[in-house]
Parts: structure tokens; sequence; C-alpha cells
């Protein structure tokens, strides 16, 4: 007997549960369908476990400077990589069982664990039964990609999901990928005693930034003895006795290869939308899998949804609830919300961060815009030299026709937060002097932002 739902949602991700939320208050019978662990990757082995990994080695980090502040500590300092490892764990099992509370006790709700796949365009078989909705949103996340390298299928080899679990501290972490999820691990990996090395194919790190960016994040990793290997373009395994692996590199430049005792991959990501039927249904999806949507995030189907990162329009937990957001203002509010009124802004969790939020220079002057650019370091930044952390710099770029910020990024301590400054005005659409005459508190990170307006220039 088939069931029948006003809603079917698939995976309880970042954007599933709430989309439930809103869909019960509103009197909806909705099920909602995950196969495997409730938070999605964000919950269980991205944002919260990493970022807990992250503030256990800035913890490390500071200890091994207390001189700097004028602090005696008595001995080494160690790090017990099974308590930093059982603490991450907890903060993901707290969030994961916060989240299962939730969706068990939501009334008009059905949550379902099993793999759910289309068996029609409105229709959706688990667990041997089958359901029936004239809506289903699709939000089943994505994975780490393991690339077709040679001799990557003989060794043993981490991704983001078997790193996070790692409770003993590798002799050398061999880093393969250069850009946000590679850098995160291995200055972490780095501060709590481990050799490190991260290979990159391309010819700078975080290819995605600008070069004056790319450039000092990689001063930033190598200050702390992390060995950067740029232009390795034959990149490939090999299985030592002792149980190592050699990692061939062929750079332009150093030894041809690196011999580490643990391999993590760090290459990118892929949609989780191989086994869901959707050629059944008559979804489209583009060559790597990502789900095809339109600007209100429906799919090549009348009635379906992508939401988060199985549509390829955000690889983040705050772009895949604002997906939810969209669908239910659209479905629910009687509002107009589209993907293409979304400023894109996003961090790099090395310390010091990175925040960035709309085009870079490069993508800027490629695109023909009469461009506007300042810079100032950290090191005019009163709150960085009070922290004794005075790496980085801030960037602004913005249009000299219009008058808009166009992007903008903040490479120092706490600049994960005082962007968000910037991305409020870009949202409110601006002017340049709304923000140039803003009196942000001191001693702030922030603070330096109106001066760094005053200084663009062609």
């Amino acid at each position: 007997m088939m069931r029948q739902f006003d809603a079917i949602i698939i995976g309880a991700g970042q954007a599933g549960p709430s989309l439930a939320g809103r869909l019960t208050e509103a009197g909806m019978k909705v099920a909602l369908i995950e196969r495997h662990l409730v938070g999605g990757t964000c919950v269980n082995t991205g944002c919260m476990p990493t970022k807990a990994l992250v503030a256990s080695a800035y913890a490390a980090h500071l200890a091994r400077r207390h001189g700097d502040f004028g602090v005696t500590i008595g001995g080494d300092i160690g790090v017990d990589m099974k308590a930093v490892a059982a603490r991450a764990g907890q903060v993901t099992l707290t969030a994961r069982g916060n989240n299962e509370r939730w969706l068990e006790g939501m009334a008009g709700l059905d949550f379902i664990r099993g793999h759910a796949r289309f068996t029609g365009p409105d229709r959706i078989a688990v667990n041997g039964e089958e359901l029936r909705a004239p809506r289903i949103f699709l939000n089943v996340g994505g994975r780490a990609s393991v690339p077709d390298m040679p001799g990557v299928n003989d060794i043993a080899f981490l991704t983001n999901t078997g790193i996070v679990a790692l409770d003993d501290l590798p002799r050398h972490l061999v880093v393969v990928g250069g850009s946000y999820i590679g850098l995160e691990f291995a200055q972490m990996y780095r501060r709590f005693g481990a050799e490190v090395t991260v290979v990159e194919m391309g010819p700078r790190l975080v290819g995605r930034e600008d070069e004056d960016i790319s450039a000092a994040v990689r001063g930033i990793v190598e200050a702390e003895g992390i060995a950067v290997r740029t232009n390795a373009k034959c990149i490939a395994f090999r299985k030592l006795d002792d149980g190592g692996v050699a990692v061939g590199v062929d750079c332009e430049e150093g030894a041809p290869e690196v011999v580490g005792s643990h391999v993590l991959l760090a290459v990118g990501r892929r949609p989780n939308t191989d086994d869901l039927g959707l050629d059944v249904a008559g979804v489209a999806t583009d060559a790597r899998g990502y789900i095809q949507v339109d600007d209100r995030l429906q799919t090549s189907v009348p009635g379906v949804f992508a939401l988060g990162d199985c549509n390829g329009r955000g690889a983040f937990t705050h772009t895949a609830y604002n997906d939810f957001e969209i669908v239910a203002a659209n479905l629910l509010d009687g509002e107009d919300r589209r993907l293409s009124q979304r400023i894109p802004g996003y961090a790099l969790y090395i310390d010091p961060p990175l925040g960035r939020v709309g085009m870079s220079e490069a993508e800027a002057r490629k695109a023909g815009r009469n461009v506007w650019v300042s810079t100032r370091p950290m090191t005019r930044v009163g709150r960085a030299v009070e922290k004794g952390e005075t790496q980085g710099f801030m960037k602004i770029v913005a249009d000299a026709d219009t008058q808009r910020i166009l992007g903008a990024a903040i490479l120092g301590t706490g600049g994960d937060e005082a962007i968000h400054g910037i991305l409020d005005m870009m949202n409110a659409d601006q002017l340049v002097s709304a923000l140039r005459w803003a009196v942000p508190i001191h001693p702030t990170v922030s603070e330096l932002i109106p001066t760094v307006l005053l200084g663009l220039k062609s």
C-alpha cells in the first residue's frame, strides 16, 4: 500500500530538518528520510568536529607562545590526541543527538531511517514501501572525491571523514590538495606535533583566491614548518614495506617523492546523487552528478527541489540553510526569493582565518569592471597588535562607476567575523560612503575597514 504525504524530504543535513519544521508548522504531513547520520557533513565530518579540532590546535599553539605574553609554564607543552579526538567527537554527538530528538518529536513528521530511491517523479521507495507526495526535496549532501591517481587504490588513505576520527598523531601527514579543507588539517596537525607536507597540483595554494592572498596564506603555513609542494603535475602513490607511503609529486623543484606515514586526500567533493534513481524520475544532473536547479531551486521535474551541496550552487552549511530559507519563503510566505540574490561568502579556517565575500580582484577585472582596490596590513590593526597576531592583511575591491563594494578579503585575526560588516553592506546594496562613515568600536579588527575604504583607488 502506498502512503501519501504532502511533502517528502530526503536527507537530514542542514536544510532538510529546518524545512520539515516549517512545513509541519504549516499543517503539512511530511516524511523525512535519512539513511545514515542526522546532521549531514557539517555536524558529523565537517564544520563542527573540524572547528573543535582547530580550537584544540590553536590552544596548543598559543600555549607554546606563552613566553610572548609574559606567561610562565613549567615543562613541555604536550597534546593528548585521544582527549582531543574525544572532545571533537562529543561536539558531534551532542549536536547530532539534539537534531535527532527534534525530528523524533516533531508533530506531523514521519522520520524514517533508510535508503530512499525514486520510483517515479512523485514516488519514493524506502524500506520496502512506497511513499508519494506532490513535492519532494532532496538534501542528500556530498562526500570526499577520491581521484583516479596512480596507486591510490594500493594505499590506506584518509579523507575528511576518517581524519576527524583519528585519535593518534601521524608521524608525517602528507596532504594532497592545497585548498580550504587540506590547509585546515595541515595546520592543525602541524600544531598537534606532526610533520606535514602539502602537495598541490596547481601553481599556488587556494588557487581560487587572488595571488596576493595565496602568497600570504603560503607564508603563514610555511612559517609554522609546513612543507609546501606546488606544481605537482604527476601525483602518484606507492606503498612502502614499513607501512608508509611514498607520494610522487614530480614538482619543478625539490625531491620527486615525499615519504609520509599518513595521506589525506583533500581534492574536492562529489554529490551523493548516484544511487537515488534520479534517472527514473527524470531529474537532470550535470556531468559531475550535481542536480541542476533553477533560480528557485526547482529541478527539471516540477515539484522536485534540490537543496544544499547536491545542487552544486554552494558548498557550505550557510548556503544549504539559505536554500531552505529560499524554498520556505517562496512556498509558504508568498515571497519571490532567488539564488541569484545571494552574495557568496565563506571562510578558510587556518589561523589566522580568511574571511571572503563577493568577487576577488581578478574576478572583477575579468568581468570588465572599473575596479578600485585598497589593502592594509594587519600590523596596522591595533587589536591584532595587542593580541600578538599581526599576520595577514585586509583587501577591499569596489566598482568606481557604481560606488559599490564588489568583494573583500580579510586574512587576519577575527577575519571570519569582521568580514560580515562588509557582507551586510553588500546585501543592503549600499554605497561605499555608507560604510566609510560608520564608526566602529575600538579596539576591534573591524575598525580599520573605513580606513581601508578611504584608500580605494584604481
